[in-house]
């Protein structure tokens, strides 16, 4: 008798669904994993499918739906300002007073990317400002006042080993250079030697740091790590460095933005004669006595961030984590404004996340699926089905502003977090993906659209949980991506 070989595939399946199903789901690698996959057309179709309403852990493509809020909340052309303020009196040339720089959480001040305006440059309007004012002398203090924000480090979902470094820098009112601090690391002379570590500006006046690492044997590499508390101003090395390890500069977080940005400031107007008492924050002046409320000082200069368009396009190519999380409080200070009809003080994330589902609500966008704990994507408490995802991106698809939008995603082959994904793909295929990456220990994520001859695609393919090497799994993941572009190119 003959054998009737049955096709593994129903002839309804394309190849996109295909490939999930033959190459996916029965790869050993993922068999333990936890995958969401949903692929739709313009028209909400379903292109092809894998657990599609289970949340999962975003990583990084969480900042496309904070983007994509700040376009929707703010508008492209929104800039975050900073502004000069005094309270007391000025006589003969003396304020008797303090001096404020209110912050407006603008991201980019003092930042070393090419986007900001160089902090001279802004220092200079505000020291021009100052002597505009007719103060040359200042008797009391330069003050922090980043009272817009709550006082909250970090999002209560990072973990502690995150909040030391760079990528975990959290936001606040008033920021300064990313709220990074730098330090140059060189080796000792002799093994066992300490580690030479060396801060350079800026950095804040209220830190100390405690150098434990020392010099390891030759080809040890750099192996020191640095850990900083939330609650108290104290940072710590430890580990080794190689003795044969050339100097290089570590980058680390800084946690106290406002009184960074006023020592730096008094710094500069001392070197051009205008001397004062000394500086602080509006939370160390709480302490002491009362804080004058923003609406009583006297203001004598506001400067301006770059469009919100430009921040966007940093965010996402580069994956700013910083960037993005200013950007959501932001989001959640403009709605309650709107909600309450007056301006909002000490926003916290519980107050912004709130308000932003609330918001997503009443634009009619099913919130089932999606729950959001900060603007980044760094906490492991953020929880989104690839469902909610194509949602989302159906929103902002009819946006106004959707073509900036979806430039700001990077793409295989362009520069940004996926310039080598794809790499050997037909490049004609690679143009049509625009997708945000995201990573975590055992989390690889990719979300975005395919602009195709079929039409503007959109996905998710959310990958967690799995017990291996992520370049063990990344094969399989651009091969759906591939899949997804050959399917929108009808090819």
């Amino acid at each position: 008798m003959a054998l009737v070989l049955i096709p593994l595939v129903s002839f309804g399946q394309n190849r996109v669904q295909t490939y999930i199903n033959q190459q996916m789901k029965t790869d050993s690698l993922l068999i333990n994993a936890v995958v969401g996959i949903l692929a739709v057309d313009g028209n909400g179709r379903e292109i092809a499918s894998w657990n599609p309403d289970m949340p999962l852990l975003t990583a990084s493509t969480m900042k496309t739906i904070t983007t994509g809020l700040g376009y929707e909340i703010l508008g492209p052309d929104y800039r975050f300002s900073t502004r000069i303020a005094y309270d007391g009196r000025i006589e003969n040339g003396t304020l008797h007073g303090n001096l404020y720089i209110v912050g407006g959480a603008d991201p980019t001040l003092g930042s070393r990317d090419t986007i900001a305006v160089p902090i001279d440059t802004v220092f200079n309007v505000w020291a021009r400002a100052v002597q505009k004012a007719g103060i040359r002398r200042i008797n009391g203090r330069i003050v922090g006042d980043d009272r817009i924000f709550e006082e909250e480090n970090i999002p209560s979902g990072w973990s502690y080993g995150n909040i030391g470094y760079d990528y975990g820098t959290g936001s606040s009112g008033l920021s300064f250079c990313e709220n990074l601090t730098y330090f140059e690391i060189e080796a000792g002379e002799e093994i066992g030697d300490p580690v030479r570590i060396t801060p350079v500006g800026p950095y804040s006046p209220y830190m100390t740091y405690i150098n434990e690492a020392t010099t390891g044997p030759k080809g040890d590499g750099d192996n020191t790590e640095y850990y900083a508390s939330s609650i108290t101003p104290i940072g710590k090395f430890v580990g080794t460095y190689g003795i044969d390890a050339k100097p290089r500069t570590l980058v680390q977080s800084n946690k106290y933005g406002p009184a960074t940005c006023a020592s730096e400031f008094a710094a500069f107007l001392k070197k051009r004669g205008v001397g004062c008492k000394g500086i602080t924050d509006v939370r160390q002046m709480a302490y002491d006595g009362a804080v004058p409320a923003q609406k009583d000082l006297v203001y004598i200069a506001e400067t301006f961030s770059p469009e919100l368009r430009r921040i966007v396009k940093v965010t996402n190519t580069i994956s700013n984590n910083f960037f993005a999380e200013t950007i959501f409080k932001m989001v959640g200070k403009t709605l309650l404004e709107r909600k309450n009809g007056e301006p909002c003080m000490n926003v916290s994330y519980s107050q912004a996340r709130r308000i932003i589902e609330e918001y997503l609500k009443d634009r009619g966008v099913s919130t089932y699926g999606y729950t959001q704990d900060d603007g980044s994507g760094l906490s492991r408490q953020n929880y989104v089905s690839p469902r909610f995802f194509t949602r989302f991106y159906a929103m902002m698809a009819q946006s106004p502003d959707f073509k900036e939008y979806l430039s700001s995603f990077p793409g295989p082959g362009r520069p940004g977090t996926l310039k080598t994904v794809l790499a050997k793909a037909d490049p004609d295929l690679k143009k049509t993906i625009y997708a945000k990456s995201g990573s975590l220990s055992s989390v690889r994520c990719y979300a975005g659209y395919v602009d195709s001859d079929r039409g503007l695609l959109r996905f998710a393919i959310l990958v967690n949980n799995y017990d291996c090497p992520t370049s063990k799994v990344q094969p399989k993941i651009e091969g759906f991506l591939e899949e997804l572009a050959k399917y929108g190119a009808k090819q």
